[in-house]
Protein backbone atom coordinates (compact mmCIF):
# COMPACT_ATOMS: atom_id res chain seq x y z
CA UNK A 1 0.00 0.00 0.00
CA UNK A 2 1.70 3.32 -1.59
CA UNK A 3 0.86 6.44 -0.25
CA UNK A 4 1.49 9.81 -1.04
CA UNK A 5 4.12 11.58 1.29
CA UNK A 6 3.26 14.04 3.70
CA UNK A 7 4.12 17.86 2.93
CA UNK A 8 5.02 20.37 5.45
CA UNK A 9 1.95 22.00 4.67
CA UNK A 10 -0.37 18.97 5.33
CA UNK A 11 1.36 18.30 8.38
CA UNK A 12 1.20 21.86 9.63
CA UNK A 13 -2.93 21.52 8.80
CA UNK A 14 -3.01 18.69 10.80
CA UNK A 15 -1.46 19.45 13.78
CA UNK A 16 -4.14 22.73 13.75
CA UNK A 17 -7.02 19.95 13.60
CA UNK A 18 -5.70 17.83 16.53
CA UNK A 19 -5.17 21.53 18.09
CA UNK A 20 -1.47 21.79 18.44
CA UNK A 21 -0.53 24.42 15.61
CA UNK A 22 3.30 24.30 14.71
CA UNK A 23 5.60 27.17 13.97
CA UNK A 24 6.68 27.66 10.54
CA UNK A 25 10.16 26.28 11.29
CA UNK A 26 8.86 23.33 12.44
CA UNK A 27 6.72 21.84 9.19
CA UNK A 28 8.95 20.32 7.35
CA UNK A 29 10.75 17.99 10.38
CA UNK A 30 7.33 17.23 11.57
CA UNK A 31 6.24 16.27 8.33
CA UNK A 32 9.76 14.49 7.98
CA UNK A 33 8.97 12.61 11.08
CA UNK A 34 5.78 11.73 10.38
CA UNK A 35 6.40 10.08 7.13
CA UNK A 36 9.26 8.24 8.51
CA UNK A 37 7.11 6.78 11.07
CA UNK A 38 4.52 5.50 8.65
CA UNK A 39 7.29 4.10 6.52
CA UNK A 40 8.52 1.90 9.86
CA UNK A 41 5.03 0.69 10.56
CA UNK A 42 3.91 -0.33 6.71
CA UNK A 43 7.53 -2.36 7.32
CA UNK A 44 6.07 -4.06 9.80
CA UNK A 45 2.78 -4.86 8.15
CA UNK A 46 4.90 -6.72 5.72
CA UNK A 47 6.36 -8.70 8.32
CA UNK A 48 4.51 -12.56 9.06
CA UNK A 49 3.96 -12.79 12.79
CA UNK A 50 1.63 -15.86 12.34
CA UNK A 51 4.20 -18.16 14.85
CA UNK A 52 4.94 -15.32 17.01
CA UNK A 53 3.24 -15.36 20.46
CA UNK A 54 2.13 -12.16 21.72
CA UNK A 55 4.38 -10.00 24.18
CA UNK A 56 1.87 -11.20 26.90
CA UNK A 57 2.96 -14.73 26.85
CA UNK A 58 6.31 -13.98 27.87
CA UNK A 59 7.63 -13.59 31.31
CA UNK A 60 10.75 -13.36 32.90
CA UNK A 61 11.11 -16.09 35.19
CA UNK A 62 9.61 -18.69 32.28
CA UNK A 63 13.16 -17.25 30.36
CA UNK A 64 15.46 -17.90 33.25
CA UNK A 65 14.04 -21.74 33.95
CA UNK A 66 13.92 -22.20 30.18
CA UNK A 67 17.21 -21.23 29.38
CA UNK A 68 16.19 -18.50 27.28
CA UNK A 69 16.81 -15.25 29.64
CA UNK A 70 20.00 -13.94 30.35
CA UNK A 71 20.53 -14.40 34.43
CA UNK A 72 23.30 -11.80 34.29
CA UNK A 73 21.32 -8.66 32.65
CA UNK A 74 20.98 -5.62 34.21
CA UNK A 75 17.83 -3.80 34.40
Amino acid sequence: MDTAELTPQEAARAALRAGLPLESDRHEAVAATANHIHSVIATLRELDFRDTPPATSFTAVTAVTTGQGDTDAAV
